[in-house]
C-alpha cells in the first residue's frame, strides 16, 4: 500500500478536529494483544498472572494500546457535571485532571472511589449528567471485571 493511501486509510478512521472541539472524550481500552480465554486454559496462575502485569506495563516495552470512545461530553457541560460531585473530594481532584492536564487515566485503582462520588451527587444533577454517570459507572464496572482494562479521559478544546 502506498504511503498516501496508507495516510488516507488512518485519516478515515481518526475523528476530524472541528468534531472534538471543545470536548471531553472517554476512550476504554479496546484491545489486548493477548487471547486471555485461550491464556486461561493453557496457562498456570502464575502465567496468567505475567499476562496480566505485561499488560499492565505494556506501554512500556512497546504494545500499543487500542482505544475506542465510549462517552463524549460538551467540555463546559463536563466542568459543570464534576461541579457536582462533593466539594474538594478525591473524586472531584480526580476528575478536575482533566481540565489541569488534558486528560487522566482512570484504572481499577479509581473505580469504587469515582462510582461512590458519582451515586452520592445524583441528586444534584441534571437528567444528562445522570446519564454521563450512568455510563461512566456502567464503565468503571467493566474495569471492576477486567482490571488490565482501563479509561482515558481527554479534553480537546481549540
Amino acid at each position: 500500500m502506498s504511503t498516501e493511501a496508507n495516510q488516507q486509510r488512518y485519516a478515515r478512521h481518526q475523528p476530524s478536529a472541528r468534531s472534538l472541539h471543545d470536548k471531553v472524550v472517554f476512550y476504554a481500552l479496546g484491545s489486548k494483544f493477548v487471547d486471555e480465554k485461550c491464556a486461561q486454559q493453557r496457562s498456570s496462575k502464575k502465567a496468567q498472572e505475567v499476562v496480566y502485569y505485561s499488560l499492565a506495563i505494556g506501554h512500556h516495552v512497546g504494545v500499543i494500546d487500542c482505544l475506542q470512545p465510549q462517552l463524549t461530553c460538551p467540555l463546559q457541560g463536563y466542568l459543570q457535571w464534576i461541579a457536582c460531585l462533593a466539594e474538594n473530594s478525591e473524586a472531584q481532584r480526580k476528575m478536575a485532571g482533566v481540565r489541569r492536564f488534558g486528560e487522566i487515566t482512570i484504572d481499577s485503582s479509581h473505580t469504587h472511589l469515582l462510582a461512590l462520588a458519582l451515586r452520592d451527587a445524583r441528586e444534584r444533577m441534571s437528567a444528562e449528567q445522570q446519564a454521563w454517570s450512568d455510563r461512566l459507572i456502567a464503565l468503571l464496572q467493566q474495569i471492576e471485571n477486567d482490571p488490565a482494562m482501563y479509561l482515558m479521559v481527554r479534553r480537546y478544546d481549540a
